[in-house]
């Protein structure tokens, strides 16, 4: 049981991991002659504890394994951060560069719920009548089911990301213009970065948040122009926000264009040189972008997280009715041959979004990949620390199959008994 309770231990507190069958060997290789040595170390799943190799599921979703969505979350922020103020293989010049924090939301398909705010932030009463609390589940829903248009709203989401691409190739154009360059021209003097990420709003529609900045030719590593300005990039991002459209499908006659809604708010992101030296707010914006990096649909449906089989299944599902007529929607729309491409059975538990939930321009700053790549290298090396000596050179075989996932009843008990795993409570810390 210790040898079992390290080995669970060793996921970091994952509640559903992957479970793999196979071997793996290493040999000491001679650095002079090439020659290969003898077997240094060897594993073999079948003499493990729990008769397999288990491995950490790094599922993004908070919903599936709170643990790794974790690591997933401070990933995102430090990626964000790394981008607004440097660190992580980013000059530190980037905060000082214009910077602003933009939010992207999506048309109205039909009156809903909700907490309209007057004067002073003070809460209006709904449609309705009523004076909705902030926690009501019936905020997001439609005042009339029968009308909303549901169609609609479900094709948004299958179109939201090629209308982001949309979008950026316009925010390019209209940076351009407002500098009197071409677009060509553009590249030699300024470039645009961003970094976004999607989140569900009540109503089951996707909407963006996005950092986006405008650097030097070079990227962040040289300064923007003169004439870049966070109020030129603010009027260049309304802009290319109105001019975005994309067309979609043909159905039963009515023709369907997607953009996004009127409601785009657009902030500033200030630091110690834009404002005289208070406090630094990087850190909320990529906190608050991580945030939504580890949720899903299942913030619109309450519970659905992972891919329908049979529309049958949401019988036993415990989600909104008007979760329900989203999935049935897109469900019914994946039928059809002309909309096949957009893959909407296998995403109706995605309301119809099947785009990635964050993204970046490549300039904007580091990779997840970098991120993981660097705490790997970095438990290696503590790994050679423990040993001590080892070989100049180690030459691994291994090889590894799919045996399933999660962990049996003892297993899923004994990891209860375990401590957390270190850094999967508070506030994201750099290191």
């Amino acid at each position: 049981m210790p040898a079992l309770l390290r080995q669970l231990a060793g996921l970091g507190g994952c509640t559903h991991p992957i479970r793999l069958d196979g071997h793996r060997t290493e040999y000491d290789v001679n650095t002079r002659t090439g020659e290969i040595g003898t077997a240094l170390h060897h594993l073999d799943s079948s003499c493990l504890p729990a008769g397999h190799l288990l491995v950490r599921c790094n599922n993004r979703r908070t919903t599936r394994c709170a643990a790794c969505a974790e690591v997933y979350r401070r990933d995102t922020f430090h990626l964000i951060t790394s981008g607004l103020r440097g660190g992580k293989g980013v000059s530190e010049r980037v905060a000082t560069h214009p910077r602003v924090f933009a939010t992207f939301t999506a048309p109205g398909f039909g009156p809903v719920h909700n907490r309209p705010t007057g004067p002073a932030g003070s809460v209006r009463r709904c449609r309705c009548g009523a004076l909705h609390d902030q926690d009501d589940p019936v905020l997001g829903t439609p005042l009339d089911p029968d009308t909303y248009d549901y169609e609609a709203a479900v094709l948004w989401n299958a179109h939201a990301g090629p209308l982001w691409r949309r979008f950026s190739i316009y925010l390019r154009r209209e940076v351009a213009k407002r500098a009197g360059l071409t677009q060509r021209a553009l590249r030699e003097h300024a470039r645009v970065s961003f970094a976004k990420v999607a989140e569900y709003q009540k109503r089951g529609a996707v909407h963006f948040h996005a950092v986006i900045r405008i650097d030097g030719p070079e990227g962040g590593d040289t300064p923007p122009p003169a004439w870049a300005t966070a109020q030129l990039l603010t009027d260049s991002i309304r802009a290319a926000a109105v001019a975005a459209r994309v067309d979609g499908p043909v159905i039963d006659g009515r023709a369907h264009a997607f953009v996004f809604g009127r409601q785009l708010d657009v902030r500033t992101i200030r630091s110690a040189d834009f404002d005289g030296g208070r406090e630094l707010t990087e850190r909320a914006v990529a906190a608050y972008i991580a945030k939504y990096a580890t949720k899903g649909a299942e913030t619109a449906t309450g519970a659905l997280d992972r891919p329908l089989r049979f529309l049958a299944e949401l019988a036993q599902l415990d989600i909104s009715d008007h979760a329900r007529r989203l999935i049935r929607t897109a469900w019914a729309l994946g039928a059809r041959k002309d909309l096949e491409h957009l893959r909407l059975r296998a995403w109706a538990h995605m309301l119809g979004f099947r785009g990635h939930f964050s993204t970046k321009s490549r300039r904007y700053s580091t990779t997840l990949g970098a991120l993981r790549d660097a705490r790997a290298e970095w438990r290696r090396a503590q790994a050679l620390a423990a040993a001590e000596t080892g070989p100049d050179t180690t030459l691994v075989l291994a090889h590894w199959v799919y045996a399933g996932t999660g962990l049996t009843d003892a297993e899923a008990w004994l990891a209860e008994t375990l401590e957390p795993a270190p850094g999967t409570e508070g506030e994201p810390t750099h290191g």
